[in-house]
């Protein structure tokens, strides 16, 4: 392995725990966040269903 990729995987690993602290401190943010996430899929997804819908009923 070369110096790139050595320091890549330090990098990594060191993004890794940053990133595994940040949601262990901000724990309620990030589920409410999961939350919003899952109801605008709901939204987008509806969304689509109507339009997929109203294409077939045109045929």
């Amino acid at each position: 392995m070369d110096k790139t990729g050595v320091a890549s995987l330090i990098a990594g690993i060191i993004l890794l725990i940053l990133g595994a602290y940040a949601v262990w401190v901000f724990l309620p943010d990030v589920i409410l966040f999961i939350k919003g996430v899952i109801g605008i899929l709901g939204i987008v997804i509806g969304i689509f269903l109507v339009i997929f819908g109203a294409i077939l009923l045109k045929d």
